[in-house]
């Protein structure tokens, strides 16, 4: 199975992880967050950041998922991709985090394409559905 890896602004990760677990009603397993706050250097964070990702690999690799690419998270997570084996994708919803949960037996390109479809999938005028 592929791990999961949030890294995210402050408490957003740990958050999308608590509703992932309401809505699945249980903890999945091999899936860690690393919240990112304004006072953390992320050259202090980037040891633990590679500790969670160790956590969260058991050996099929690791999707890392960041909140805004460009922010610091996302920083810290680009510094972890190796092309193939730990994969990253920004923008991370809660949509995005459940069809990731739901696909991450099928094979890394199969989970990137399926995490990225929920996540914008997820995005909808509900006035028009």
């Amino acid at each position: 199975m592929i791990g999961l890896l949030l890294i995210t602004h402050t408490t957003y990760g740990e958050s999308l992880i608590q509703c992932a677990c309401h809505v699945l009603n249980r903890r999945p397993p091999q899936l860690v967050q690393l919240g990112v706050a304004i006072q953390d250097d992320p050259l202090d964070l980037q040891p633990y950041a590679r500790q969670l990702l160790a956590l969260a690999d058991s050996g099929e690799g690791v999707l890392v998922m960041t909140d805004v690419y460009g922010a610091t998270p996302a920083n810290i997570a680009m510094k972890l991709l190796e092309p193939g084996r730990i994969e990253g994708l920004a923008g991370v919803n809660l949509p995005m985090l459940l069809r990731a949960l739901t696909y991450r037996d099928k094979g890394m390109e199969t989970l990137i394409t399926r995490a990225t479809q929920g996540g914008r999938d997820g995005v909808l005028n509900m006035l028009n559905h």
